[in-house]
């Protein structure tokens, strides 16, 4: 028998009688706690494992006596249709046990690890053509090298980039009960990421006897995140009159960057303690059943927050996927600039390279601009004119062109060769292309399929373009070892253009920036109709053509490559509209 299907059973007796209310709080014990802020990668049983047993190890020689990890810390977050596949949640299930062996020999030690857990006797109801175990997001503490009890998550998310219905059965709806276990005199409960977003759980753990509530988290990153995080936690603390600890993942996975910040809050809601954004810590606290104390790491700037995401999220796609480095095409403008910059800071010099592919239509000041860049952020640069390409092309279609002026395919062709050298050079040395185009050109379509399009990773696809200029403005306000800005003045300071006809300007064909990104951000994110921006004061043509060409270009943006999400709604995975459709408020 799995012992953890007994444990799991016994659940609901696995608790402690409610508090007396004439009960001498100043008498409780101090624990103390680490929250094991770490990166895992999905799939990587066996490293994650590893990495939760290192971080348990250096809790315990520290005097921690009990561990919280993040969310699905054995497994990765989020695992998605891995966890379809019974070969998967059999592994998981062994990692698990392995997990428990591997810190059997620590004394007093409990730690709580997050994993997908099953039941071998119970039918996946939502499937109708043959029986599978039913799936839950579960949380086990471990102690003494075994199991000793699991919970299992109560509040499934299903909005956003969440879509956990599909994979997980709720533990309410299995009737399994809250969680309360002891250390050193101390009973903690616990729950799971969208649970404290909700008062049942929380409560029912204090029912059950629970003097401070344990959270796992794998909370993905959204600009504001950090701060509406540790209100929502404040107020679950308050409502039960309980401290809260939150153990969060950290690290990039495919589109979504999670930003660690682990944090404590007191019965009263406020935060006591918080570790470090985008790096992976032990949070250590010193626990009561009133105040947890720790070290209290500054909340960033937006800006830098912002940064961190990026540059976690280039890290870990290229690192993680096992690429060795990074191509970019550099244009002297400030998209592939900015993304210059982050893949530095992300990889190092060493694992960048950068092309000038200059056309026809290049101004000198971006191939001086160009060549500026890279000398200042040291990788290696070239220059491939594609001037001959480009030629070459429009000869060969002259006969099917004749007659016919000059017009945005001769623009996209140039686009296009472009992409196709990029990508040979991908395929030659084995660098993935890194994308330029921000979220003002992805939500408007001014950018060209098979062209600036082309690559393997979209960096600042969620990032509008004043977003862009603000994010250069605070790198060059960073130190730099004392040799100056990183992004050269003239690149921020000259009007953007793509460069593929004379005298070519973005805002020829686009609202002003400032405009176009309320409006997108109104639309797009907050889902605001036509008639509420108008409203808001901004002028109808605008509107009407800005969100014209946000339901024209979904069919582009479904082509394109993947890419870091810092919005609460990016275009990939919490955007998913038809490219087929006649609705247009």
């Amino acid at each position: 028998m799995d012992p953890n299907d007994s444990i799991l059973q016994r659940c609901l007796a696995f608790r402690f009688p409610p508090r007396a209310s004439a009960f001498n709080m100043s008498s409780l014990p101090v624990v103390k706690v680490a929250l094991a802020q770490i990166n895992a990668t999905v799939g990587d049983l066996a490293g994650n494992a590893a990495k939760i047993v290192e971080f348990a190890r250096r809790a315990h020689s520290q005097g921690a006596r009990l561990v919280v990890t993040p969310e699905l810390s054995l497994c990765g977050y989020p695992p998605e249709d891995l966890l379809l596949r019974p070969a998967f949640m059999q592994a998981c299930r062994d990692a698990l046990a392995d997990c428990a062996t591997a810190l059997a020999d620590l004394p007093g030690l409990h730690v709580v690890v997050g994993h997908p857990h099953q039941f071998a006797d119970q039918p996946d109801v939502r499937t109708k053509s043959h029986a599978v175990p039913r799936r839950h997001n579960a949380a086990s503490v471990l102690s003494a090298g075994r199991v000793i009890a699991t919970y299992c998550k109560r509040e499934l998310p299903n909005y956003q980039v969440f879509d956990e219905r599909r994979y997980f059965a709720s533990g309410r709806d299995a009737g399994l009960g809250p969680v309360v276990f002891e250390v050193e005199g101390l009973r903690f409960g616990l729950a799971i990421c969208e649970d404290a977003w909700f008062d049942e759980p929380a409560r029912s753990a204090r029912a059950a006897g629970a003097q401070v509530l344990c959270v796992l988290n794998a909370s993905p990153y959204h600009l504001g995140k950090v701060e509406e995080r540790e209100a929502r936690m404040g107020e679950r603390a308050r409502d039960v009159g309980l401290p809260l600890l939150y153990a969060h993942l950290t690290g990039g996975q495919d589109e979504v960057v999670f930003d660690g910040a682990s944090f404590a809050v007191d019965a009263a809601g406020a935060v006591t303690a918080r570790a470090p954004m985008f790096e992976e810590s032990l949070l250590y606290l010193e626990v009561s059943a009133q105040r947890p104390t720790g070290t209290l790491a500054p909340v960033q700037c937006i800006e830098a927050q912002a940064w961190g995401a990026l540059v976690t999220g280039v890290r870990d796609y290229i690192g993680k996927n096992g690429f060795p480095g990074a191509l970019i095409g550099l244009s002297g403008g400030v998209d592939s600039a900015l993304v210059l910059a982050i893949a530095v800071d992300a990889l190092g010099a060493d694992k960048v390279r950068a092309v000038m592919m200059p056309s026809p239509y290049t101004a000198d000041i971006s191939w001086i601009d160009a060549r500026d860049m890279a000398a200042r952020l040291g990788v290696r640069y070239d220059e491939i004119s594609i001037a001959p390409m480009f030629d070459a092309f429009k000869q060969g279609l002259a006969v099917e062109f004749a007659g016919r002026p000059e017009d945005t395919t001769e623009e996209n062709i140039q686009a296009r060769i472009r992409g196709t050298l990029l990508m040979a050079l991908s395929n030659k040395f084995g660098a993935i292309v890194l994308t330029t185009g921000n979220k003002s050109e992805m939500a408007t379509g001014y950018c060209t399929l098979y062209g600036d399009m082309a690559g393997g990773f979209a960096v600042i696809k969620d990032v509008a373009k004043t977003l862009v200029y603000r994010l250069c403005a605070w790198k060059n306000a960073q130190p730099n070892g004392g040799r100056g800005e990183v992004i050269p003045t003239r690149i921020l300071t000259r009007a953007p253009s793509a460069e593929l006809r004379p005298d070519q300007k973005d805002q020829d064909s686009l609202p002003e920036y400032a405009v176009l990104d309320e409006v997108v951000e109104r639309y797009m994110e907050d889902d605001q109709s036509i008639e509420d921006i108008v409203a808001a004061g901004f002028d109808r043509a605008d509107v009407e053509r800005v969100t014209r060409l946000i339901k024209v270009n979904e069919y582009k943006r479904r082509q394109a490559p993947v890419g870091i999400r810092i919005t609460h709604r990016a275009f990939g995975r919490d955007w998913r509209y038809p490219i087929t459709s006649k609705f247009r408020a």
